[in-house]
């Protein structure tokens, strides 16, 4: 099978990327740099310039395909607005390419927002709608297309740590610790995150492929709820800086962009997922990463 994957040299898209390779697909990667082609090519991958602002030409190849994993999506917090908008009209494109072909369709979903208060379950859907939603509502419109002979497929990732490199959101912590001489949580720091190591998250992906029916949602979630304070603290260990809390006021001049999401209560369970999938991670946990220095550079 040829997969066609969207963000293949990104942070989850590369480790889904090997993962496939090592188990027999082929795939072909968007790349948006002549730097990012050739790093896929040397991999033995098929290389595809273009971006998810070009849904044309995201159309032709999810329909040459015979499947597609998007992962691909523009991270601008400063727009975020816009950057859902583009994700949608992405995501439509390559669907309608989809329609009454059979073919998998696994999208990069958030874990967070689905049950605020309470631990999420694979069968809470989305509450976001439309374009001007959280990444334009797409999780919704893509599983509305399970009745239009598409899989569609919902990959919600939480807090993906690794230790190649992770460009996400504990880096951006442990930077704005640095920055501000101390290691902070909103509030008591009592609202979770859920989190997932890199490899198993990438199993858990093509396990999806394989198996997952039309319209689930596959929670890739190891650890289902770490309390804040918690990363906080250990962050603060690693880094030797002291550890406080921040209050919400003044969160956002303390964190910038990230206080909204540092803020969310995120657990989410991935029982279900584990059980239909057969899925079964045993990578390192947050902790055990930041411990070992996995964020100090």
């Amino acid at each position: 099978m040829n997969i066609f994957v969207t963000g293949a040299s990104g942070w989850i898209g590369s480790a889904v990327t090997d993962e496939l390779l090592a188990n027999g697909y082929a795939v072909t990667g968007l790349a948006r740099s002549d730097t990012s082609a050739a790093a896929l090519e040397a991999k033995g991958v098929t290389a595809q310039r273009g971006s998810i602002d070009d849904p044309g030409s995201l159309a032709v190849a999810a329909k040459a395909a015979d499947a597609v994993i998007h992962l691909a999506f523009n991270h601008d917090f400063d727009h975020y607005d816009a950057a859902g908008r583009t994700e949608r009209a992405a995501v439509n494109a390559m669907l309608e390419a989809l329609e009454g072909s059979g073919k998998a369709f696994l999208f990069a979903s958030g874990a967070a927002g689905a049950a605020p208060g309470r631990t999420a379950t694979e069968e809470d859907p989305s509450p976001f709608h439309g374009p001007d939603s959280m990444r334009g509502g797409s999780e919704n419109l893509a599983l509305s297309h399970a009745d239009k002979g598409v899989r569609p497929v919902a990959l919600r990732f939480p807090i993906v740590h690794g230790r190649d490199g992770d460009p996400g959101f504990v880096t951006y912590l442990a930077q704005v610790a640095r920055k501000q001489g101390v290691s902070g949580y909103i509030g008591d720091g009592s609202n979770r995150w859920a989190s997932v190591d890199r490899p198993d998250a990438a199993r858990a992906v093509r396990l999806a492929l394989e198996k997952a029916p039309a319209g689930f949602r596959a929670h890739a979630v190891a650890e289902e709820g770490i309390p804040t304070r918690e990363i906080a603290e250990a962050l603060g260990k690693r880094l030797d800086l002291p550890v406080r809390s921040i209050s919400p006021d003044d969160a956002p001049a303390h964190f910038g962009w990230m206080a909204m999401m540092f803020g969310l209560d995120g657990a989410t369970s991935s029982e279900i997922t584990r059980k239909t999938l057969g899925w079964d991670p045993t990578g390192p946990t947050l902790m055990e990463d930041i411990a070992v220095g996995a964020y100090d550079a």
